[in-house]
């Protein structure tokens, strides 16, 4: 069909004359022009996955600063009864999960000493015979608290602090002090603190039921018997008694609350929780401080090679040149040898960090001079007088601050990972009781990772998250500052 049939099927009331009478003009516009920084805000949220990211990056980095402050423990604090203590939380524990309990299989005579314990057998499922080495036994599926099965602990103690004890006891009602073994008459037993008579073993391990009174001076007594606890103390040691204490009371007693670690405690007796906190607020800050000087030397150096060019960029890649051919590892390891003892180890790694960490800076500021000094905004600038500082600080660095930004941002996650490579295999020592570090948890947890798997769950979450995180919230910058490489 061609076009003059089409137009002619068209009525003519069907068109309207437009400013008939006006004279045509421009319109204004109706928006407000939008920047660089707002554009590239725009792009960055519309990524989801990278918004995301920034928010499970700032949770992170909220735990690391807030835990300290809120936790009852401090980085210091160590308890070695409670070495690898389950992670417990007090609101949980009530409705039976993250409770600091875990269900075990024992046999009898283990059993026997859990269940003599007060509240180290949370429940009993069960009991199972088993055929072990041609002779039947019978084990017990329980529950079992790994803060109550510390049981009762050896304690000297002063006699004012012994007079205060007691007194907590009197005026609580709860019981600390127990009666103290005779370990010279009683060696392969297990004991039970009740009237009716404790269980002892023979020396093939088999327990027996002895009523009270069958071993004479099982209970050692005290030539002080004023206070009526004369099975409370075993003897004086010059100015201290020696008493048997059940520790979780005696816990609660000393620190106003019961023992809860919210993601347990490790090989030492440290909380996690606390000093997960403290070591990824090194790594945070250790990054943020490398990245920080490596860009500001990589902008210097990098600004100059790709302004300038010739003989000064030709000295200064050779001289990355033979930087990139040094071993980091041996590199690190003489920094610690030889200036970890004067400077401190964390001092001796930022120095360390910053010796390479400004090349890939520069080579990208480098490229990006290389990129627009031959523009033609530069050439006019340059036409009309403008000093070498002023096109290379006001035309030409502004033009290259997306890729600027996105390389900042991704030195973190590289600062973070090499940190915690370098104190996991022990180049670098962080473990004190001050100080710590991802790496030196992931380190201590290894040998126990079968038996008490918590010691490294949490520190490998934690920096799995902060590594993936920093790395697709670094690559969300990138597509934002230059839409040209989005998705690449």
């Amino acid at each position: 069909m061609s076009s003059e049939t089409f137009f002619e099927d068209i009525p003519r009331e069907k068109f309207v004359f437009v400013q008939r009478k006006e004279q045509i003009t421009g319109l204004d516009l109706k928006t407000k022009p939008v920047g660089y920084f707002t554009d590239a805000f725009h792009r960055f949220v519309r990524n989801r996955g990278s918004v995301i990211c920034g928010g499970i990056i700032t949770v992170l980095i909220l735990y690391a600063l807030l835990v300290p402050f809120f936790s009852p423990y401090k980085v210091s604090d160590k308890d070695g009864y409670y070495s690898f203590a389950l992670p417990k939380n007090m609101f949980t524990a009530r409705l039976g999960f993250w409770d600091g309990c875990s269900r075990q299989f024992v046999n009898q005579q283990t059993y026997d000493y859990l269940e003599n314990i007060p509240g180290a057998v949370v429940s009993l499922y069960g009991t199972e015979e088993r055929n072990i080495a041609g002779r039947r036994q019978l084990w017990y599926k329980i529950k079992v608290d790994s803060y109550a099965k510390t049981g009762w602990v050896s304690m000297l103690l002063t006699k004012d602090d012994y007079r205060m004890a007691h007194t907590y006891e009197q005026e609580t009602g709860i019981h600390l002090f127990y009666p103290v073994i005779n370990q010279d008459l009683v060696t392969n037993r297990l004991y039970r603190d009740d009237p009716n008579g404790w269980f002892l073993t023979d020396s093939r391990g088999i327990a027996k039921r002895s009523e009270k009174g069958t071993v004479e001076n099982i209970f050692l007594k005290s030539k002080e018997s004023s206070d009526g606890y004369a099975y409370y103390i075993s003897r004086m040691n010059g100015a201290q008694y020696e008493t048997r204490v059940l520790y979780r009371e005696w816990y609660k007693y000393q620190n106003g609350h019961e023992a809860h670690f919210l993601f347990g405690a490790d090989a030492f007796g440290y909380d996690i929780c606390v000093r997960l906190a403290y070591g990824a607020r090194l790594s945070l800050v250790l990054s943020v401080l490398v990245a920080g000087v490596n860009l500001f030397l990589g902008i210097l150096i990098g600004s100059l090679e790709g302004y300038y060019g010739g003989w000064l960029d030709l000295l200064l890649e050779r001289i990355k040149d033979i930087l990139y051919d040094i071993p980091y590892f041996i590199f690190m390891t003489l920094f610690q040898i030889y200036f970890a003892e004067k400077l401190g180890p964390v001092v001796s790694m930022f120095v360390a960090f910053i010796f390479f960490g400004w090349i890939g800076a520069s080579s990208t500021v480098r490229a990006q001079f290389y990129r627009f000094k031959g523009q033609e905004y530069v050439m006019a600038a340059r036409t009309l007088g403008a000093k070498d500082p002023r096109i290379i600080f006001r035309h030409i660095l502004p033009n290259a601050i997306g890729f600027i930004i996105t390389t900042s941002v991704l030195t973190i996650p590289g600062v973070i990972f090499s940190e915690a490579n370098l104190t996991y295999l022990g180049i670098v020592n962080l473990q004190s009781g001050s100080a710590t570090s991802i790496g030196t948890m992931l380190n201590n947890g290894q040998a126990t990772l079968s038996t008490s798997p918590h010691c490294v769950f949490f520190p490998a979450v934690f920096i799995s998250l902060l590594l993936v995180c920093f790395n697709e919230f670094g690559n969300g910058l990138r597509d934002a500052f230059n839409p040209s490489l989005r998705g690449a």
